[in-house]
């Protein structure tokens, strides 16, 4: 560019030079020569300019694709971590896995964690702020006894709601029972992976927990499940227990919350009585009205969201909305997210909760933690959550939301501290502090 510059001005130069030697006559024609040169080298070096920023916005744009393509193959990494360690099936590379994960996740930047997107992978994986996991204890240790308390739950990531739902019960199981080591299992690994690779918080699955009773010696083993009802998880768990019940010289599995089921809607019982009055009367607390009454003449109604199943047990949450009923809670409904029975989907309580004329609702979960369901299905923002959809339905003044397990409900935790006396009871086996 510069020589080609150079060349240009001494063209000039000599053509304003043999113009001048014309005389003061040739000063007009002189000018305009001059004029013409200067143009030239202008217009070239304006053209050469152009070529020049062109080529680098060019290189700059190419930077940044690169740029780009370099922070999508990170997180597709993260990605792809994530989604090896969603799996419901423990394996021996599984801590390595869950490590590598969460090693992975904390070398991306902000803006890479946010394009985190895989078959189960997300950035609310690690990202989320669930509470501080220092909070929970996983109840892991050896030297348990001769005597064990093994509480089972599916689980929950939601640290705050596992410390205080979970280990709620937890906690009441092992003050009603000094004498004996209260241990914990969770069914579901996908949750204990994840617990694992976020918060290196490691819990036992049943396998692990059975495998740490035997080889600390227990010889008499109380599971007490916290799940809902005799459901899908409650068969996995019973069979888990089967499978080791000659390695102890007892083992009772004791009833699930709501006992047992029955064979139609019209069958309840004292549990399913005993949770009924109990999350109804924490609803009504929560919701700072002075009885279930006077939250009716208000106009509210009480939704509780359970989870629902395909499995025979379904029939379980028809029987509750028929303990309310029959207890003469008539602002109260049953939901699930799963819309099993059918009568339970979130459309047909709508619909149920308007044609009773209940202009205020508060959704509070039917389970034991407030967890992914509850925050998510339940409380949250998309179009597809309950609050959502009973806001769209226009039918209603106000939508209220109450995410609070089950766990954290003093009542429902001494109702698995009788499940409890009633395993070891029937076993013959008593406690030493009684």
């Amino acid at each position: 560019m510069k020589k080609k510059l150079v060349v240009a001005l001494i063209s000039a130069a000599m053509v304003t030079s043999m113009l001048g030697a014309c005389g003061s006559n040739n000063a007009s024609s002189s000018n305009s020569a001059s004029s013409a040169a200067t143009s030239s080298v202008s217009a070239s070096s304006a053209s050469e300019a152009e070529t020049e920023t062109a080529g680098s916005t060019s290189t700059s744009s190419t930077s940044e694709e690169v740029s780009a393509d370099a922070d999508q193959e990170a997180a597709d990494k993260v990605a792809d971590l994530i989604d090896a360690i969603y799996v419901q099936e423990r394996n021996e590379n599984t801590d390595e896995q869950c490590a590598a994960a969460k090693e992975a996740w904390d070398a991306l930047t902000d803006a890479q964690k946010e394009l985190v997107e895989g078959e189960n992978a997300d950035p609310d994986y690690f990202g989320r702020d669930t509470g501080d996991a220092s909070q929970d204890d996983p109840l892991n240790g050896d030297e348990i006894g001769e005597n064990e308390l093994l509480v089972v739950s599916f689980g929950t990531s939601f640290n705050d709601s596992r410390a205080q739902d979970i280990g709620g019960i937890e906690k009441a199981l092992q003050t009603a029972y000094p004498d004996w080591s209260v241990r914990r299992a969770f069914t579901a690994q996908i949750i204990i992976n994840h617990v694992q690779a976020r918060d290196d918080e490691k819990i036992d699955n049943m396998d692990q927990a059975l495998e740490r009773a035997v080889n600390n010696g227990v010889k008499n083993l109380i599971v007490q499940p916290t799940h809902l009802m005799h459901g899908a998880e409650y068969d996995e768990l019973k069979e888990a227990v089967d499978s080791y019940k000659d390695k102890f010289e007892s083992v009772t599995i004791a009833e699930p919350l709501l006992g047992e089921v029955g064979d139609d809607a019209t069958v309840i019982n004292d549990d399913k009585q005993a949770v009924a009055e109990a999350i109804t009367a924490q609803a009504v607390e929560s919701a700072a009205y002075d009885s279930l009454d006077a939250a009716a003449e208000d106009g509210t109604a009480f939704v509780f969201m359970g989870h629902g199943t395909s499995h025979t047990a379904k029939v379980s949450y028809s029987q509750m909305q028929t303990q309310m009923d029959t207890l003469g809670y008539k602002n109260v409904f049953i939901g699930t997210v799963e819309g099993e029975p059918e009568e339970t989907a979130c459309e047909n309580v709508i619909e149920a909760v308007k044609a009773a004329g209940y202009k205020k609702v508060v959704l509070r979960p039917l389970m034991v933690v407030a967890g992914d369901h509850a925050n998510n299905d339940m409380a949250g923002e998309d179009a597809d959550s309950w609050k959502s959809q009973f806001e769209a339905s226009g039918a209603f003044d106000e939508i209220n939301t109450q995410i609070e397990g089950l766990g954290r409900i003093d009542a429902i935790e001494q109702l698995y501290v009788q499940h409890t006396q009633a395993a070891m009871d029937g076993n013959g086996v008593q406690d030493d502090a009684e």
